[in-house]
């Protein structure tokens, strides 16, 4: 029998709530199966231990997590402790060293969930964004200096390698091909941004010559957003840099009902490292501990992290009884319009699993 290394990351906030109900849901899964085994190991590491320590993780926190087959991430952030400490000090710290350097987020319009654009339903928004994860505007070169002073000076260098954005745009082409559609949206900005982005553009042209059969197109990320809200129906695959993505793919979540049921996959797809899955709606201090933060997002990672791993059957059963689940509108949480727990919605889920025949 097959057993997995799983990392569970619960970090802040609301992700410890999900990634406890994900872990729940994870293990019903392996008793209906019956042919594989989880191994988890809890990490502890967050905001909480930075108060206590000084640092979110230790320094060989990633190399710690070398060996595992996948990870399970919660959230990271909290009201006391600033933005910029908690990104970069765990979920940058894990991303970059482990080469997780697409970042991939499938969005679509669930069963019983309501899109805020008028008259779209499911089937007219499925897309999948690919972020690129490495580089980019998130690089982190640059500084600030003349701190206080009038001439005080900060900058923020936004850094784009031929190797970066050839393997993310590659990834982008493999992905729309493996789609039915085989449909490739470029998002880039190389009319004011005449180096990294005028780069970026002829990569993907180059790229797209070993792939004849993908039908892409370039839109400037302005426009996306407009493209994104008038007609959906029009996108499929979409590659975008760090930061385009980001900011995309959060709107994208808002269009598909809510950003609860938003999943994320960090991949290394050379699996050199292991990947990260993880929930993209952060740690939401403002509803922690009231039993109400949508699970729905962290099911969706974690059967993302079971397809990943190879387990094709058990993340296709999740994803039916994620759906089952959804199409009732008495199991949506507040996110979503109802008042459902999310305790309620775990345990709809796990029931949803057990009783399948197959």
């Amino acid at each position: 029998m097959k057993t997995y290394r799983i990392a569970s990351i619960p970090g802040d906030g609301i992700g410890i709530e999900v990634i406890a109900a994900g872990l729940r849901v994870l293990e019903a899964l392996v008793e209906r199966d019956g042919g594989f085994r989880l191994d988890v190991k809890t990490f502890d590491w967050g905001s909480e231990r930075y108060k206590r320590t000084g640092a979110l993780m230790p320094e060989d926190g990633a190399e710690q997590l070398r060996d595992f087959d996948a990870i399970f991430f919660g959230a990271v952030g909290a009201p006391d402790v600033p933005d910029h400490l908690t990104l970069w000090g765990l979920r940058l710290a894990i991303c970059q060293p482990l080469d997780q350097y697409a970042n991939v987020r499938p969005t679509r319009i669930l069963p019983g969930i309501e899109s805020p654009l008028r008259g779209v339903g499911p089937g007219e928004l499925d897309w999948v964004i690919v972020r690129e994860n490495s580089e980019g505007e998130y690089a982190g070169q640059g500084g600030r200096s003349h701190r206080g002073l009038p001439g005080e000076v900060a900058t923020e260098v936004s850094i784009f390698t031929r190797i970066g954005v050839e393997r993310i745009m590659r990834h982008a082409f493999v992905l729309a091909r493996s789609r039915p559609r085989k449909l490739l949206t470029v998002v880039t900005k190389s009319n004011a941004q005449r180096y990294g982005m005028v780069m970026w553009d002829e990569i993907a042209r180059e790229v797209s010559r070993d792939f004849p059969d993908v039908t892409w197109d370039k839109m400037l990320v302005d426009a996306m957003t407009v493209r994104m809200t008038l007609n959906p129906s029009s996108l499929d695959t979409i590659v975008a840099t760090n930061l385009h993505a980001d900011i995309l793919s959060d709107l994208a979540a808002a269009l598909a009902g809510s950003i609860g049921i938003a999943p994320t996959a960090n991949l290394n797809p050379e699996r050199r490292t292991p990947s990260m899955f993880e929930p993209i709606h952060g740690s939401a201090f403002d509803i922690t501990g009231k039993g109400i933060a949508n699970p729905v997002a962290t099911f969706w990672s974690a059967s993302m992290l079971l397809e990943h791993v190879g387990e094709r059957d058990a993340a296709r059963r999740l994803m039916d009884a994620i759906e089952k689940v959804t199409a009732d509108p008495d199991l949506h949480t507040p996110d979503l319009g109802g008042d459902a727990t999310t305790e309620r919605v775990t345990e709809a889920v796990i029931a949803a699993i057990r009783s399948r025949n197959d």
